[in-house]
């Protein structure tokens, strides 16, 4: 777990935006940023912005270049903080400028003003296969590997990837969600607000030791949040971009 990062009033956070070429949205929220049409005071960005964008294969740096190029100028204006998803990840030398916190520095420790909240791309709590399955995903030699069969294939396994991305529906209702949390986090943390998405639910869950928030995916209606106060009980402002 990652300590000490201080959020603003007026920050953006954006979750789950899953961004390709074939959905453009997110850049024209970047570009707004970047020409100063839109003015956070830090942009947080909490996994999954891009549908596919893994660091040792450049296939996926192509397809997202312009998003990356921006999100690069960004940062060098403003704070951008980046959790890494289950979509995208081993993004450092990508983003030179940006706080970027893989899986393994997760839930990251954040305060604004006297307030504590925990802030999590959303995948660190699964079963033993799922964690399995996200060290090897992540993992350098493996991606090594299917960068080289990429590449001899002709990108076909990445291209067959972004066809079925684009297909899949990120705005489905969860049932049992309340429950489901409750069970995989409740009691296992001590702060005021803890904060992830993933699971593109939108809601605000009250339990005893903190308020939780699962953030709504900027994929599903382009909404995004923004930090009002720690002396605001609803904390954080959805908007639409």
């Amino acid at each position: 777990m990652s300590r000490n990062l201080e959020i603003y009033d007026g920050a953006f956070i954006v979750s789950d935006a899953h961004y390709s070429h074939k959905r453009p949205e997110f850049l024209n929220f970047l570009q707004k940023i970047l020409f100063e049409e839109l003015n956070p005071a830090q942009l947080i960005l909490t996994g999954d912005i891009f549908d596919a964008l893994f660091g040792e294969i450049p296939y996926t740096h192509i397809n997202n270049k312009q998003a990356i190029d921006t999100l690069n100028r960004i940062s060098l204006k403003i704070e951008v903080i980046y959790l890494e998803g289950n979509h995208d990840f081993n993004l450092k030398d990508i983003f030179p400028n940006v706080k970027v916190f893989p899986i393994n520095a997760q839930p990251v420790t954040c305060t604004i003003k006297d307030k504590t909240l925990l802030l999590s791309h959303g995948d660190i709590a699964g079963s033993f296969t799922y964690g399995a399955y996200t060290s090897i995903i992540r993992n350098r030699a493996v991606l090594s590997v299917l960068k080289s069969i990429d590449n001899l294939s002709n990108h076909f396994i990445f291209k067959k990837l972004d066809n079925y991305l684009c297909k899949k529906d990120d705005c489905k209702e969860f049932r049992g969600f309340e429950e489901f949390i409750a069970n995989r986090i409740d009691a296992k943390y001590t702060c005021d607000y803890f904060i992830e998405g993933h699971f593109h639910q939108n809601k605000k869950i009250e339990f005893k030791n903190f308020i939780y928030i699962n953030l709504g995916a900027f994929a599903c209606n382009q909404r995004y949040f923004i930090v009002k106060s720690s002396d605001d009980i609803e904390f954080l402002e959805k908007t639409f971009s």
